[in-house]
């Protein structure tokens, strides 16, 4: 599944000549009026660029449709530039704006510097994240893994579609932007969205929007956009009715020129979802070396009926990045995992005091090496509240 544009042919030509003679050569004639023809060495053609194999009338479009999602200006040439110009979005600009300069200078920075000190060596090796239970939060995502070549996203939420703004009329274009919105509430104030106000605002619009909304304001080109499904062989198709709904994105960062992929399917990846699409497992075993990414995910795989994507994370997974609402600490083998702290633990959120871990809280107790967390994410959201714990597989002998 890994995203290959093209192929880069290396051309080098190396001569090899013996200087060493053992008898005296004959001296070899011209034939008269015959010139040994002169050759050039041969110049290796020049790479192509993978970005020319995108039509960039679509990219302008998707990129220009996630901008007006996320109240970002667009190019006057722009073909929605007139929508911006609306006393709604006007509006919808102005409260976007300074909300996010807010979280990227109180939250957004800090991830990011992070990353850059404790997953150096992670994200130096450009790897494929795999992050269930998602949701649309392809932000944090992005925050700690920004070189990643490949993200895997699954949740409940419906993958929902583009919207084509200009052919909605004023109504509805304005209750497109104001679901987004709504959804983006709890996420600009809690660092995580809330899976209650998820299941309402999200049941008609879908992921989409947000997802779109996530690559603009993270400085990406969205260059194309299809509606996927995975078959009964675990094989990426177009979409078709019986399949496991999803959606493929290829964009690119700011700068660079090397495409990437996201890929988010709807699914139920309890125990007794993962039996009606086997393939989608079998999907998962196919990336190479993925490292996982858990956050507020409900502490659902502390429980039985959540066993199989556990097993399966923990089989698959090179490293596992989370909170401690993703895999409880007791199933982290030591002779399987080295594994670095952060943060604060005492105990979860009263919502789920049920799963607190004392293995979890003593290691915080008495682990000189845990290193402090400036930021707040997952459910103990604060500053000086938040926990996280990055599990890397150790080789084996």
């Amino acid at each position: 599944m890994k995203f290959s544009a093209l192929l880069l042919i290396l051309l080098s030509v190396v001569g090899l000549q013996s200087c060493v003679q053992t008898e005296p050569q004959e001296k070899t004639e011209k034939s008269p009026g015959i010139e040994t023809p002169k050759t050039s060495p041969e110049t290796p053609p020049s790479p192509l660029d993978p970005l020319t194999l995108y039509d960039q009338k679509q990219a302008d479009y998707l990129t220009d449709t996630a901008k007006l999602i996320a109240g970002m200006k667009v190019d006057p040439k722009s073909r929605f530039y007139s929508l911006t110009q609306s006393k709604f979005w006007v509006n919808y600009h102005g409260f976007i704006e300074p909300a996010w300069s807010k979280l990227e200078k109180q939250q957004l920075a800090k991830v990011s510097d992070w990353s850059k000190q404790e997953l150096a060596t992670i994200n130096q090796s450009n790897p494929r994240i795999f992050y269930p239970f998602s949701g649309p939060d392809f932000l944090y995502a992005n925050l700690f893994f920004p070189t990643a070549q490949e993200y895997v996203l699954v949740a409940l939420e419906p993958v929902g579609t583009i919207p084509n703004f200009n052919e909605l009329s004023e109504s509805q274009r304005n209750q497109k932007l104001g679901d987004v919105k709504n959804s983006l509430y709890s996420l600009l104030q809690f660092s995580f969205f809330q899976t209650k106000e998820m299941k309402s605002d999200l049941s008609n619009q879908g992921v989409l929007p947000l997802i779109l909304l996530f690559m603009a304001r993270t400085n990406n080109r969205i260059l194309d956009l299809q509606y996927i499904g995975l078959d009964k062989d675990a094989k990426i198709q177009k979409f078709e009715k019986g399949m496991i709904p999803g959606v493929k994105i290829d964009f690119v960062s700011q700068g660079e020129k090397e495409p990437r992929t996201l890929y988010y399917f709807s699914a139920d990846i309890s125990d007794e979802g993962l039996k009606k699409i086997p393939q989608f497992s079998k999907f998962i075993k196919q990336i190479e070396q993925p490292v996982t990414y858990l956050k507020a995910a409900s502490y659902l795989m502390h429980r039985p009926a959540f066993a199989g994507i556990r097993e399966l994370i923990l089989a698959q997974s090179q490293a596992i990045l989370q909170d401690d609402s993703g895999i409880p600490l007791n199933f982290f083998a030591e002779k399987q995992w080295n594994l670095n702290f952060f943060g604060t633990y005492t105990a979860p959120i009263s919502l789920f005091s049920v799963r607190y871990q004392p293995d979890l809280r003593k290691v915080y107790q008495s682990n000189a090496a845990v290193k402090p967390l400036n930021f707040g994410v997952g459910y103990k959201f604060g500053v000086n509240q938040s926990n996280m714990m990055l599990a890397t597989k150790k080789q084996k002998p």
